[in-house]
């Protein structure tokens, strides 16, 4: 049985395959397509509504307990690439 992991965007729970994995190096939101990089991960849907709703409610600094801002460019264009 596949892991469900919930989307930090929509808040709905979805198979871990359905979503794309976030991590923060150096303050810059990375896309971890493996899902194998190390460190704390938030997971949300490969879609610019949950990136869009995420980023405006700082859902990332929130799931990733970071301080202070993140750089959002680097995911919102792997997102709007992948569609």
């Amino acid at each position: 049985m596949e892991p469900v992991r919930t989307c930090v965007g929509c808040r709905t729970r979805a198979p871990r395959s359905a979503l794309l994995r976030v991590v923060s190096i150096d303050s810059v939101l990375v896309a971890d397509e493996r899902a194998s990089m190390p460190g704390r991960g938030a997971w949300v849907h490969r879609t610019p509504e949950c990136m869009d709703t995420a980023i405006r409610r700082r859902a990332f600094v929130r799931a990733l307990r970071v301080s202070g801002p993140l750089d959002t460019q680097t995911i919102e264009k792997h997102i709007q690439r992948k569609g």
